[in-house]
Parts: C-alpha cells; sequence; structure tokens
C-alpha cells in the first residue's frame, strides 16, 4: 500500500532522515520505533506531507504521492493522528469527529438553499455517533471537548481521523501519555481498525504495546534505518539493543 523510497531530509545541513526505504502492507499494522531524536515524527512528516523531502520518493498504491500536501493525500485516502493533542477544545467531542468528515460533506449556496446540508449534517452526526461508539468513547457524545480527560481525547482524535474514511491510518505515538490501562486499550483498538481494513502506520515509544501488536517493524537511528523485521526479530536485534541501551553490540 505504500513504498517509501530512499527518503530524507536535512534542516540546516544536519541530516533528520537519511535514505530511508520501506514497505506498507496492506491491512497490517506497521510500527516505526527508535530512541529520542531517531527521526521518527520527521519521517511521519515527510510521509503526510507536512514536510518535503530532499529526496526520495513517497508512493500510495503505486502513484507517486511525494510532497504532495495532507489535503491531497486525505483525499487519496492517507489520514494522521499527532504526537501533541490537536482537537478543537471550543467544540463538543461529537463536532470534533464530525470535523474529520468534512471531505465527505457536501457545503455551497445551492446545497443550503435546497437543505441538502442538514441532511448531510444529520447523517455526519450519526456517522461521528458511531465512530466514538467504535473507539470507546461513546458516552463523551454530548460533552465539550474541555471536559474530557486526556485519555478520552487520545481515542476522539483517532476516532475523528477515521471519519475521513483512510485506507491508510498514521498514527503519531497514540499512547503517549497513556496509563498501562489506556495504553493496553489503544492497542487493541489499533489491532480492531487493522483487522477492519484500514492499514495503519505508527510511531511509538511504549515497546510493549508495539511488540504485541505490530506485525512489521522498522527501527530508526540518528535518522538511518537500522533494522527491520517481525518483533521477534527486531526484539533480538544486536544492533536495535545497543542503540536503545548505548552501549556496543
Amino acid at each position: 500500500m505504500l513504498s517509501v523510497q530512499s527518503l530524507s531530509r536535512s534542516f540546516g545541513g544536519v541530516s533528520a532522515v537519511d535514505s530511508v526505504s520501506f514497505d506498507v502492507q496492506p491491512g497490517h499494522v506497521h510500527a516505526v520505533i527508535g530512541p529520542n531524536g531517531a527521526g521518527k515524527t520527521t519521517l511521519f512528516n515527510l510521509i503526510s506531507g507536512v514536510y518535503e523531502p530532499s529526496a526520495g520518493q513517497v508512493f500510495l498504491d503505486g502513484a507517486e504521492v511525494t510532497g504532495l500536501p495532507p489535503e491531497a493525500l486525505a483525499r487519496r485516502g492517507m489520514c494522521r493522528t499527532f504526537q501533541n493533542l490537536q482537537v478543537c477544545m471550543n467544540m463538543t467531542a461529537n463536532e470534533n469527529v464530525m470535523l474529520g468528515a468534512h471531505l465527505h460533506s457536501n457545503p455551497g449556496l445551492w446545497s443550503g438553499f435546497f437543505g441538502w446540508t442538514r441532511a448531510a449534517d444529520r447523517r455526519l452526526e450519526e456517522r461521528a455517533h458511531e465512530l466514538m461508539d467504535y473507539v470507546g468513547v461513546g458516552s463523551a457524545r454530548g460533552a465539550h471537548a474541555t471536559q474530557l480527560s486526556f485519555g478520552v481525547l487520545k481515542r476522539l482524535e483517532i476516532a475523528r481521523a477515521l471519519a475521513a474514511d483512510p485506507r491508510l491510518l498514521l498514527l503519531d505515538e497514540p499512547a503517549a501519555g497513556l496509563n498501562d490501562s489506556e495504553t493496553h486499550a489503544v492497542g487493541e483498538l489499533i489491532r480492531k481498525i487493522a483487522a477492519g481494513g484500514t492499514t495503519v502506520l505508527l510511531v511509538e515509544h511504549d515497546m510493549k504495546m508495539v511488540m504485541s501488536i505490530s506485525d512489521h517493524i522498522v527501527v530508526l537511528d540518528q535518522g538511518r534505518k537500522l533494522a527491520e523485521g517481525s518483533a521477534e526479530q527486531v526484539r533480538g536485534n544486536p544492533d536495535v539493543i545497543a542503540a536503545y541501551l548505548g552501549v556496543d553490540a
């Protein structure tokens, strides 16, 4: 579904991502891990159109999408969440999820004149209710975003991304700031999303969760791909152990 080929990005002469290549298979949970400063979020930003690469290419379903802006990638089926919460705190939880479906709405003068937007809004609201139930925060439908816990807001972001009906969902540290039970629940949700046909690519620091839910893992260190493979292969790789522990393999 996704092919990253020799992707690179430098900032002021510093190479944040250096010739990274990997493929993501449909229906899989694919993780990118690495020590702090390894280039994980920069890689995500290059894939999702936030940054333009200095070199390399990105292909989605065989079509090159290198450097396309996020809105164009969303129309092609790629959506993401961010490391830091991007919830609209002046809206209700349900309105936040509805916002994620804007590409499927039908705004415009004639739509409003004939009342089509009202019917469309009802459908979007119903869909938002379904998605909130799906991610496990259905009880918060009518709550204002400011009333919700951090754990609920993290799930709310996932529901909002799903509202765009992505085929490829990028999750940037979905378990960051969560306790053990919340992390376990998010891990189960990610597996459910993938089982439902949406491919997942995630960056995550919680190794217990990554190892338990990932079909394939790419390890970055100092901007370069250090290793990749199954959880078992990565867990026992001496180069990976050295990178995380700061010792010679």
